[in-house]
């Protein structure tokens, strides 16, 4: 399996910015929904990169995740606001989860502490929510909003997590929750018990599922923040592409991060559109450009056309 990068793909107009890209998502039409820390945060483009529009102004605190249901509407996270909101396309609210501004106390297991990401059950429409960065927990709720239950704790062993980042679902149902800083994916069942867990990856942070080729589980992977091991080779900054069983398919990115196409700074998000083309948000104003004297906004959206 084969991705080449769509240089320059998604274009912004004159005077507009990203800062940084924390999400993607692919619409039922191939449209992509960019979520951004940017003074636009929603931004929606066609597939083959044009602007339809954009609006969320004002509305957020600090962006996170972005999910787009069967119905057309985007599940956002905003883990500063500590809430989940579903909003239609055109950006009217319909639902919110979670206390706007009202955090949980820090691991105490009740939603939210900084929540990070929504997936949404294939077969139920319920709703599952990483928790977070403040919290080591997930949370399931009908469609509705209500609370059903949660599982997890603080820890290294199988169904507790150091960071759930992100949260993907797969056709028959499963559950997998980037369990970021214990460098593994873990997958539980709709009851929240643990069903197995996919290793060898290094800090996980995005997650998507593409039900074609059998299924296949698509991980980007940050690299190092610590000093000792920044000089050492094939340590995150890339996109791993594996089976839902765990085997490596490929992996996309170079040995060390880098700003060349098809390298990586900080990916943080992946979304797939319905011919099999990649799109990758990176968090790389957070990760690089806002370390760097004088600060600079880096390249955080890529594309890449699936090869055949």
């Amino acid at each position: 399996m084969q991705y080449r990068p769509v240089v320059g793909w998604g274009r912004l107009p004159e005077g507009w910015s990203f800062v940084e890209a924390t999400a993607v998502a692919v619409d039922a039409d191939d449209n992509v929904v960019v979520f951004n820390r940017g003074p636009h945060p929603v931004i929606v483009f066609d597939r083959e990169g044009n602007v339809l529009r954009a609006w969320g102004e004002g509305l957020f605190r600090r962006p996170h995740g972005i999910t787009i249901g069967p119905d057309g509407t985007y599940w956002l996270t905003d883990d500063l606001h500590h809430t989940v909101r579903q909003f239609t396309p055109d950006g009217r609210l319909l639902l919110t989860i979670g206390e706007p501004d009202r955090p949980a106390a820090p691991h105490s297991g009740r939603p939210f502490n900084r929540p990070t990401h929504v997936a949404l059950c294939p077969k139920t429409g319920e709703v599952y929510v990483s928790d977070g960065y403040g919290n080591s927990r997930v949370h399931k709720y009908d469609p509705r909003g209500r609370h059903l239950f949660s599982w997890g704790a603080p820890g290294t062993d199988p169904g507790c997590f150091n960071l759930p980042h992100n949260i993907a679902t797969d056709a028959d149902g499963l559950v997998y929750v980037a369990d970021r800083e214990n460098h593994r994916v873990q997958v539980f069942d709709s009851r929240g018990q643990y069903v197995t867990q996919i290793n060898n990856l290094h800090r996980p942070c995005g997650l998507a599922v593409d039900p074609r080729d059998g299924g296949l589980l698509y991980v980007g992977e940050l690299p190092t923040h610590l000093a000792v091991n920044r000089d050492v080779p094939n340590l995150g900054a890339r996109v791993s592409i594996l089976t839902l069983k765990g085997d490596l398919v490929a992996r996309i990115g170079g040995p060390f991060p880098g700003e060349a196409p098809g390298e990586f700074v900080a990916p943080h998000a992946c979304a797939l559109d319905s011919r099999g083309d990649l799109y990758v948000a990176e968090v790389s104003w957070t990760a690089q450009g806002s370390r760097e004297t004088p600060p600079r906004e880096i390249r955080s959206l890529q594309k890449f056309a699936r090869v055949a």
